[in-house]
């Protein structure tokens, strides 16, 4: 996908490329309240690796999310490679950040990030893995079109072990015209 052509906009959002100038973002999203139900904030150092790795990812993309009219940071979304119950998938997570909440932002970023994973190609399938206790992500799930599979038990971070939902979107285009009989 090439992103300097606008192919990732949807609607009031546009996903930028992570660049060496948004560690502070990761700061910002660092908060208790942005951190509760993923372990807690992690320290300075843990977050200037995952910097490396937002900045390195490869296979896959991790991006700022912008307003498309003012180009304003609301958050950051991506896509990334995991082993997934003896496949290969695409998995996605992302913030919001808390002065953005509440508009449709992540559910419009979820649902970029859905074509985004479907142009780069590679794998059948994107999951996402909120917690069950979750509210807010669940419902980006539901109306960025993903499909419950139910709920697991999920690591993250490393060693800090949650009951999480697994939701799931077919990206390959078999998969998307399948029809219900």
């Amino acid at each position: 996908m090439d992103i300097a052509d606008g192919d990732n906009d949807v609607g009031a959002v546009r996903l930028e490329p992570w660049g060496e100038g948004d560690f502070w973002l990761l700061r910002r999203t660092n908060s208790p309240e942005m951190t509760d139900h993923l372990g807690g904030p992690e320290s300075e150092a843990k977050l200037k690796a995952r910097h490396r790795r937002y900045l390195a990812v490869e296979p896959g993309c991790t991006y700022r999310v912008t307003l498309a009219g003012s180009g304003e940071t609301v958050g950051s979304i991506g896509f990334w490679e995991r082993e997934w119950r003896g496949e290969t998938v695409w998995e996605t997570g992302w913030g919001v950040l808390p002065e953005f909440q509440g508009r449709g932002l992540a559910t419009e970023a979820a649902r970029a990030v859905i074509e985004a994973a479907r142009a780069y190609g590679g794998h059948r399938c994107l999951h996402a893995f909120p917690s069950v206790d979750h509210p807010a992500s669940n419902g980006v799930c539901r109306r960025a079109g993903f499909t419950l599979l139910g709920a697991a038990d999920f690591e993250y971070p490393k060693g800090h072990w949650m009951t999480s939902n697994d939701w799931r979107v077919e990206l390959t285009q078999a998969d998307s015209r399948r029809t219900v009989t």
